[in-house]
């Protein structure tokens, strides 16, 4: 089934905290698009063949990147190792008929281009938020400073969602200091499959509590 929350923006409080992963959890469970509009790095095809790969899905359930790079660095960086430059005006979200998961590069702060930071992109598109945080050491401060980030531009975050081993205490913790929602949980797979990714789907309800947040999302609207 799928759930109308629109255009749904992933973020993470820093690179590698599992964002593709976690799009690829939301793809699945939401029943929608994937779109990765900034590719830096392109080992093994990027994010977007990760994606598919994982779910066994169609090339047609993936949208293409608006701007690719070869090297595995900051887009702004990425670009300029190619002589080329990232136009925000090209990056317009994509229209579709049903959700669209949208994995940004990097963390909030990350650059763009030399005048334009990831977060001024996030204010220009202005759609609901979900912030990627690592489960274990460390991620209460880069968790808090990324809420307060979003926060001053008055954006609206849907909640967090920590990824890798449970923590006992850390998810309370943001929640209390942050102001913002615990949405789920992704524990650690043993072994990462789109089956095991079901599982913690269904375990969590997540079906639920999304059609929860896509009613207040379009009431807020």
């Amino acid at each position: 089934m799928s759930i109308d929350i629109g255009h749904l923006i992933v973020c993470g409080t820093d690179t590698d905290v599992g964002k593709t992963i976690v799009s690829a959890w939301l793809v699945q469970g939401l029943d929608a698009l994937y779109w990765k509009p900034i590719q830096s790095g392109l080992e093994e095809g990027g994010d977007r063949e990760r994606v598919l790969r994982l779910l066994d899905l169609p090339d047609e359930r993936a949208l293409p990147e608006r701007y690719a790079f070869q090297k595995p660095v900051s887009p702004h960086w990425a670009a300029e190792l190619e002589q080329r430059q990232i136009d925000p005006d090209r990056l317009d979200l994509p229209q579709s008929k049903g959700p669209v998961i949208v994995e940004t590069a990097g963390g909030l702060m990350v650059p763009l281009t030399r005048q334009w930071l990831q977060l001024d992109q996030l204010a220009r598109w202005n759609q609901p938020i979900l912030l990627v945080a690592r489960s274990g050491l460390g991620t209460i401060n880069h968790t808090l400073l990324s809420l307060e980030a979003l926060h001053q531009r008055n954006l609206n975050v849907l909640g967090v969602i920590f990824n890798g081993p449970i923590h006992p205490d850390n998810p309370n913790t943001i929640k209390e200091f942050g102001g913002v929602s615990v949405i789920a949980q992704l524990p650690f797979l043993s072994e990462l499959t789109r089956k095991a990714l079901f599982r913690q789907w269904q375990e969590q309800k997540l079906t639920l509590i999304f059609e929860k947040l896509a009613d207040a999302w379009s009431q807020s609207k």
